[in-house]
């Protein structure tokens, strides 16, 4: 393979919040960040629309917001993350207010807060309406570019991992731009913080790049994976045609707006009592089943918004625009679309994985908080308090240098881009397969037809990190035989108590497992 560099910076792959995060707080120990994309493009954080979920008013506590956390989780959140999690929240808000956050504030300088599905009161902290993880990153690039400790190389990938004796000691770089060679960075200790896998699925509201390749590097480097299965499918995202999906904001339904079909007739206050603002994977199935039987679910923000929407959630109005929609005088269709995954690389309290100098934070991890179905807009508060808490623990584990010298790294141009036709078949594979309801029949196929792409496609390690999230995802659906929280099982539609738990497993044995099951009459 390419060329090696020896660095004595903290490589951190990915450039979103949590990647962002992690190197303000290693400063000023030497970082180095590997972006695709320009620093501030590409990342789910960018794209958030909600907020940040932090009990920061007198109404509220972090003890309710972790019982929030827990029973929004279905049976499988780690109760003393939870607890770990919210406990800290408010630290970091005021931490990104100091930063120069421009979060919306009340007349007597509070934060405003909405309401969003499965919290009991409203906690989620805005910046102008639908902004938050726009206005966020931004505060953070800009703290970062005024750190000289940090090297962010743009337009750059990682692919791989290098092992020995169950410790990772670097990491596999190509162009983000061009089919290229890898070269290989040699580090003392790399945080992966590159994002989540909504991207497999043809149907999502996640960037191009995010399909689960972060989680498919570590999992084919032997790294334990915990709750794949565990995929949150987001209600609305706006159903106009582009991929990836735009987003319609939970806060609007936290704002009043409702749910109707194509008839007119609302559709959730029979599904919960909580009707649009229940737990998202009961309104995402209630959606798809609207879409499944030919009735075109529409959220209807004209009562409870009016023109108003145009101001307080530009984001959603902006969408509307490009899509020919005026929300001021129409409806909004909507889909479910693939939109967070809870599982990904196992971590531990400290976001240590189950590899030596390999830590995790962000939507790439799995700690336990968000358990079999995310409470909304925990996500980014997760990848706060994780980056934060995995930046401590590089350094009081990790011995490193106070200086180093910038990494130099070209690409030639001698190497393989993944086959577009194939991602676009995995990519459908999932949606179609592994998607809002799933069956073993369904799983089964999957499985079969995802160990035929690699068997096609698989000389392409991105590909292969893909397929290997993929595998990861429906091997595990498929071993789970219950309903739980995003995962759901028509032909297990009922939760089993004996499977309250979380799953985790390596690579190896999923496809062990998608061998052994794939053989299996269906």
């Amino acid at each position: 393979m390419g060329t090696s560099i020896q660095t004595d910076r903290v490589v951190i792959v990915g450039a979103g919040l949590g990647a962002l995060y992690a190197a303000l707080n290693l400063a000023p120990r030497p970082v180095l960040m590997i972006s695709p994309e320009m620093l501030g493009k590409g990342a789910s954080s960018a794209w958030a629309q909600g907020g940040v979920a932090a009990a920061m008013g007198d109404h509220d506590s972090p003890e309710a917001h972790a019982r929030d956390t827990v029973k929004a989780g279905a049976g499988t959140v780690d109760a003393a993350i939870a607890q770990k999690v919210t406990q800290d929240a408010r630290d970091h808000i005021v931490d990104l207010t100091n930063l120069g956050t421009p979060f919306d504030r009340t007349a007597d300088g509070g934060y405003v807060m909405s309401r969003e599905a499965a919290h009991s009161v409203a906690r989620v902290v805005r910046v102008k309406g639908d902004q938050a993880g726009a206005q966020i990153m931004e505060t953070l690039i800009e703290a970062v570019h005024a750190i000289p400790s940090v090297q962010v190389i743009e337009g750059a990938l990682a692919s791989g991992l290098e092992t020995k004796d169950g410790t990772v000691t670097g990491v596999w770089i190509e162009s983000a731009d061009f089919a290229s060679e890898p070269v290989l960075v040699r580090s003392p200790a790399i945080l992966m913080a590159g994002g989540g896998s909504g991207g497999l699925f043809a149907l999502t509201t996640n960037p191009p790049r995010i399909r689960g390749q972060v989680i498919g590097m570590a999992a084919r480097a032997g790294a334990n994976v915990a709750d794949p299965e565990f995929v949150q499918f987001h209600p609305t995202a706006i159903d106009m045609g582009e991929d990836p999906a735009p987003l319609a904001t939970e806060a609007l339904r936290g704002e009043g707006a409702i749910l109707i079909n194509k008839d007119g007739a609302r559709f959730m206050q029979g599904e919960h009592p909580d009707a649009e603002l229940a737990p998202r994977d009961i309104v995402a199935r209630a959606i798809f089943a609207q879409t499944q039987a030919g009735n075109r679910p529409v959220l209807d923000t004209r009562g409870a918004l009016g023109a108003t929407i145009l101001m307080n959630f530009p984001a959603v109005a902006e969408a509307c625009a490009r899509g020919g929609i005026d929300p001021v005088a129409d409806t909004i269709p909507v889909a479910a679309a693939a939109h967070y995954h809870m599982g990904g690389i196992a971590a531990d309290d400290k976001g240590r994985t189950s590899l030596a100098n390999l830590w995790v934070c962000g939507e790439a991890a799995s700690t336990g908080l968000h358990g079999a179905n995310r409470l909304a807009s925990n996500g980014l508060l997760e990848a706060l308090v994780f980056a934060r808490t995995c930046a401590q623990d590089i350094q009081a584990t990790t011995e490193g240098a106070t200086d180093a010298p910038e990494v130099r790294i070209s690409f030639d141009t001698d190497g393989t881009l993944p086959d577009a036709t194939a991602v676009q078949r995995l990519r459908d594979v999932m949606t179609n397969h592994v998607g809002v309801v799933r069956t073993r029949a369904g799983l089964t196929k999957a499985l079969q037809e995802i160990a035929s792409l690699e068997q096609e496609f698989g000389a392409n390690d991105s590909f292969l990190n893909m397929t290997s999230t993929a595998t990861l995802i429906a091997a595990a659906a498929l071993a789970r035989t219950e309903s739980r929280g995003g995962h759901y099982r028509r032909d297990f539609p009922d939760a089993d108590p004996a499977q309250a738990h979380r799953t985790v497993l390596t690579l190896a044995q999923a496809v062990a497992l998608r061998n052994t099951l794939t053989e299996a009459p269906s």
